[in-house]
C-alpha cells in the first residue's frame, strides 16, 4: 500500500522587525547658526550704545584698557599681532584659501564651483560699509595718544575675524579630518584674539570696541555659513 508522504512542519514565521527608537535613523541635532544671529545682533547693539554714552561699562573698559597696555607682552610683539589685523595682511590670505578653493572644486568637477569664494568675497567686502558709518556715528574717542575719534568699532578686528574666519570656513568642507577641523577653527580663533589684543596692549583700540568687532564679525561669518551650507555644492576630495 502506498504510504502517505510525510508531513513537513511549516517553516517558521520571519522575524518580527523590532520597532525603532523616537528619533532612530534621523541625522544628530546640530545647533543653527541662525539661532545665535539674535542675540549677537542685540548684544552688539548693547556693547554700541555702551561705547557711545559714558555709563559704568564705558569706565571699566578704560580702566582695563590701562591694564592691558601696562602688560609684559614687548611693544615689538604687540605691534607684529596689530598688524595681522590689516587689510594688506589679512585679504591675501583670503585670496589664497579662495583661489585654492576653487582650484580644489574645478578638479572635483563640482557645479557652481565660484560661488562658496564668492560669498566670502562678499562677505569681507561688507566690512568697510558697515564699519566706517558705525565709527562715524558712534564717534568714540581713542586711548590716550591716539588722535582724532571714531575707533567703535575696530576696523583691524573686524578685518582679521572675518578675513581669516572666511578662509576656515572655505576650507572646512575639503578637511574630512576631525582633528584637522577643529585645530585650524582654534587656530583662527587665537589668531584674532591675539590681534584684538595686540591693538589695545599699543593703544591702538579700547577692549570695548574689539568686543563690539567680535560681535559685528560674528554676525557675518554666521550669515557666510549660512550661505555656504544652503548654496554652495558638496566638496569632494579630488
Amino acid at each position: 500500500m502506498p504510504t502517505a508522504p510525510e508531513q513537513q512542519d511549516p517553516p517558521p514565521p520571519p522575524p518580527q522587525p523590532r520597532p525603532a527608537a523616537p528619533g532612530a535613523g534621523r541625522p544628530p541635532a546640530r545647533v543653527r547658526p541662525a539661532l545665535a544671529l539674535g542675540p549677537l545682533v542685540l548684544l552688539f547693539a548693547f556693547l554700541t550704545w555702551q561705547a557711545a554714552l559714558d555709563t559704568p561699562l564705558r569706565r571699566a573698559d578704560e580702566r582695563l584698557a590701562g591694564a592691558i597696555a601696562g602688560s609684559r607682552l614687548p611693544e615689538g610683539a604687540a605691534e607684529f599681532l596689530a598688524d595681522l589685523g590689516n587689510l594688506m595682511v589679512a585679504l591675501p590670505v583670503l585670496l589664497a584659501v579662495a583661489a585654492y578653493v576653487s582650484w580644489r572644486a574645478l578638479r572635483a568637477g563640482l557645479p557652481r564651483w565660484w560661488f562658496p569664494p564668492l560669498g566670502a568675497l562678499i562677505t569681507m567686502a561688507a566690512v568697510p560699509v558697515l564699519v566706517v558709518p558705525l565709527k562715524e556715528a558712534v564717534g568714540r574717542t581713542g586711548p590716550p595718544g591716539a588722535a582724532g575719534d571714531g575707533y567703535y568699532p575696530s576696523g583691524h578686528t573686524a578685518t582679521a575675524a572675518v578675513a581669516y574666519g572666511a578662509a576656515v570656513l572655505l576650507l572646512l568642507p575639503w578637511l574630512h579630518n576631525r582633528y584637522l577641523r577643529r585645530e585650524l577653527t582654534i587656530a583662527c580663533l587665537v589668531l584674532v584674539a591675539s590681534v584684538s589684543f595686540g591693538l589695545i596692549r599699543r593703544g591702538y583700540h579700547w577692549p570695548l570696541d574689539v568686543a563690539g568687532s567680535w560681535c559685528l564679525s560674528a554676525v557675518l561669518l554666521l550669515g557666510l555659513s549660512l550661505f555656504l551650507t544652503r548654496g554652495s555644492p558638496t566638496a569632494r576630495p579630488a
